[in-house]
């Protein structure tokens, strides 16, 4: 996610966007916008490259910028579409046509689908992969090769308002879940509205929830589930009807499916609700745009007999086009990128956990549980896991969260398209 509506949103997902001038129908088609060097300059030498992001222009600005101080000769067509489905969807379009980006970002929604289709290069032996994380590395990977330059890892957590929990006597985020739902119980009481999610793509919650349960089975949900000794039913029914309390119970508000993971961060910085869930990449919004907030982020609550776990990945990565008629300037991109430079950029302005061998982060102090729980390992995300038909579960899984958060479809009901969709992939 977040990444940023996956969690977004998943993620943290970070990009700075491209389109190639051919490209533009297709994302007007599928609500994109477009831009060129959003952040000036550039363009001297009549070069150019294309990049392809799920980062908004304003997120993308400071490393433009930087990279137009550093290339004065050489220009950024950027585009972006928001994440998740947008984007995928987008990206898919310009793939099968022959008009993708220079450089395009990889996902855990679309990163198989581009490596069996080689639709993006191996960057195996590339100086600028040296510094990157072997996690981030192996998770936009095949067989050893990596196909994406992931430069940051993500954790979403809990996010909570301390001076409206402390209205009800509560110092923070209790670590069951069923302690969590008592709290709700005792803010929706004081008439405080207790939490707020934006149902944009499968839950951060029940990702937090599942990879406790994921942990506590050595490993092994996932690798079940996809060789057929498991089901997405047996794995994720119980998770989904914990998650789905939260509306059935009264404590977050059945219009969340029309809701951005933006509007439910603004809520949340308005004191409208005393708790959502939410990244790293919302943290400098809020200190921006909600100076005197006193907030903090904890770990997803733990289901009975599980562990306090977070939603999380390494963030998205930046992908070479295989197609590019441009690969030297792409792989000049990368290295840009992958600098301490625009590392320490990335982390100050967006709030990432970055990983890179060469810049030690700084981070935001509502993020040190996260910070912590995302360099112990302690982090999951499905769609990472996930060894096929990525987008087609995503999809599924998206549509059918909103319908059970709607009280139209069921948990096991849920979980049991998610089998069909696998099924028939």
């Amino acid at each position: 996610m977040t990444l940023k509506d996956l969690t977004s949103r998943p993620t943290s997902r970070r990009s700075f966007l491209t389109a190639l001038a051919a490209g533009g129908a297709a994302t007007a088609l599928a609500g994109c916008s477009t831009s060129t060097s959003p952040g000036g300059g550039g363009g001297g030498g009549g070069q150019r490259i294309s990049y392809f992001s799920w980062d908004n222009q304003e997120d993308s600005k400071p490393v433009l910028d930087l990279w137009n101080e550093q290339n004065p000769d050489i220009a950024v067509d950027f585009s972006n579409a928001p994440p998740v489905a947008e984007y995928i969807a987008a990206l898919q379009t310009r793939v099968l046509s022959g008009t993708a980006a220079d450089v395009f970002c990889i996902a855990a929604e679309n990163k198989t689908n581009l490596i069996d289709g080689s639709a993006v290069v191996d960057l195996s032996g590339k100086p600028f992969m040296s510094g990157i994380n072997e996690f981030n590395a192996a998770t936009y990977g095949r067989d050893g090769k990596p196909y994406g330059m992931s430069t940051a890892s993500w954790g979403a957590g809990i996010a909570y308002n301390r001076a409206l929990l402390q209205q009800v006597g509560a110092d923070g985020v209790p670590e069951t879940w069923d302690e969590f739902l008592a709290l709700c119980a005792e803010l929706k009481a004081a008439g405080i509205t207790p939490y707020i999610e934006a149902v944009t793509g499968p839950s951060l919650v029940v990702a937090g929830f599942l990879g406790a349960q994921n942990a506590a089975q050595g490993g092994a949900m996932d690798t079940a589930i996809f060789d057929g000794s498991s089901t997405f039913e047996e794995q994720w029914t119980d998770p989904l009807a914990q998650w789905v309390r939260l509306w059935d119970e009264g404590y977050a508000t059945r219009d969340a499916v029309g809701i951005t993971g933006d509007q439910g961060r603004d809520e949340f910085a308005q004191g409208r609700a005393a708790m959502t869930v939410m990244g790293p990449w919302d943290v400098p919004t809020l200190r921006s745009s909600a100076a005197d907030l006193d907030f903090s982020l904890a770990r997803i609550p733990a289901l009975s007999g599980g562990s306090v776990f977070l939603a999380g990945a390494a963030s998205p990565g930046y992908a070479i086009n295989a197609k590019s008629e441009n690969q030297e300037l792409a792989e000049r991109f990368l290295t840009f990128l992958a600098s301490a430079e625009v590392v320490k950029a990335q982390n100050e302005a967006l709030g990432s956990i970055t990983t890179t061998a060469d810049y030690e982060p700084t981070v935001d102090p509502a993020l040190e549980v996260v910070a912590q729980g995302v360099r112990a390992g302690d982090i999951y995300l499905p769609q990472i896991a996930w060894t096929r038909a990525e987008d087609k579960l995503n999809e599924t899984g998206i549509a059918q969260a909103q319908l059970l958060v709607q009280g139209s479809q069921t948990p096991q009901g849920m979980a049991a398209e998610m089998d069909r969709t696998l099924a028939s992939a």
